[in-house]
């Protein structure tokens, strides 16, 4: 199997060598690509891959963010999200910057692999049936979230997903809003956008 690195140099966005925070476009990618990181931890762990074997890595590290905390499934213990720290380098400084995030919380979606499909396919299920908020996945989803802006604030802080993930990242996003806290969002391919767009009034990026 390809290293990390050749992976990423064939799938990811190796041009955005130089981010401009304010381009749109720039920042939905850095957020896909996270997302992806995410998508490649579990693929790692099911893999039992460690070390220079691990793939997911170069989706974060090339931005410049590290993981600060994998967010993990308490029942089949397969990771499903993680939380980004970004730490810029000393000469990416520019006036962009303030458009920046500190925290990114990246949700994954389902993944057609053998020790989380049930448990993903049963949370989509979850979905239709509108009872994502009672799950354990969605309770340690919003205690991280929760957890974090009691600590930085909410400015700072960027939540991302895709599929299923996307719906975890949305219904965070609007408890949160809830409280008083808006935090930019972009979501991938999300299915339940119109459920929760009239009551969730923060900064949201829907990508088909």
């Amino acid at each position: 199997m390809a290293s990390g690195s050749e992976y990423f140099n064939r799938c990811g966005p190796k041009y955005l060598s130089n981010i401009d925070w304010n381009n749109a476009h720039h920042r939905r990618s850095v957020s896909a690509s996270l997302v992806e990181g995410v998508y490649m931890l579990e693929e790692d762990r099911q893999a039992r891959r460690g070390g220079s074997q691990c793939v997911a890595p170069p989706w974060w590290e090339f931005f410049n963010f590290k993981v600060v905390n994998s967010l993990v499934d308490d029942n089949d213990k397969s990771i499903f999200g993680a939380i980004f720290e970004y730490k810029p380098s000393a000469y990416s400084y520019h006036r962009s910057m303030d458009r920046s995030p500190r925290y990114v919380i990246a949700f994954r979606g389902t993944l057609i692999k053998l020790e989380s499909f049930a448990r993903d396919l049963k949370l989509d299920i979850d979905i239709i049936r509108n009872g994502l908020h009672q799950t354990g996945r969605f309770r340690t989803a919003i205690k991280a979230v929760l957890d974090l802006v009691s600590v930085v604030g909410s400015s700072k802080v960027w939540l991302t997903g895709h599929s299923l993930g996307a719906a975890m990242a949305m219904l965070a996003g609007k408890n949160i809003a809830k409280r008083g806290n808006f935090l930019e969002a972009f979501l991938f391919n999300t299915s339940i956008c119109w459920h929760f767009n009239q009551s969730w009034h923060c900064i949201c990026t829907c990508c088909k």
